[in-house]
């Protein structure tokens, strides 16, 4: 019948506003313990012990405020879990663009430093990587092409934007 409320019905009503009663009614503690907590820091000289037990009060009610939130919690973890293996990919990328550019600088200010100087400078290493300019350009042509390699297969379908 409309309009009629069976007793099945009437537990679930009560049990969501007792629910959101105590979560209003931590809410509100965790504000009052935080404007406490403020409060209490200029008797710090006086009495520690006002300041501590206050905020023994506010960390008392943050956990039964992420209690209280458990579901919403694991839903937020669980999304941060799908979204780590495209934030690594994009850091992993922007790693590899920082080292072909700490590269591509190396090779240029080595380049200008031996035109300037009229010679190669020397490093202390075996021959032929006894040269600064000619060991970076090295790395950074052998880094290139182990960056192109392993990315060919986006390279074809790529585009600019």
């Amino acid at each position: 019948m409309p309009g009629v409320i069976t007793s099945i019905e009437r537990p679930a009503r009560n049990r969501g506003r007792r629910s959101a009663r105590a979560r209003l009614l931590v809410h509100v503690g965790l504000l009052a313990t935080v404007a406490g907590t403020l409060g209490t820091l200029q008797l710090l000289h006086i009495r520690n012990a006002i300041h501590a037990d206050v905020g023994l009060g506010f960390a008392s009610l943050v956990i039964i405020h992420l209690a209280q939130r458990r579901h919403r919690i694991a839903r937020l973890f669980g999304q941060l879990k799908r979204l780590r293996g495209a934030v690594l990919r994009e850091l992993r990328l922007l790693a590899s663009d920082a080292v072909l550019a700490l590269l591509a600088a190396n090779v240029i200010v080595s380049g200008i430093i031996d035109w300037d100087r009229g010679y190669p400078t020397p490093l202390p290493l075996p021959r032929p990587f006894d040269r600064w300019h000619l060991l970076s350009s090295v790395l950074l042509v052998l880094y290139v092409l182990a960056h192109v390699s392993r990315r060919r297969k986006r390279l074809k379908r790529s585009a600019i934007r």
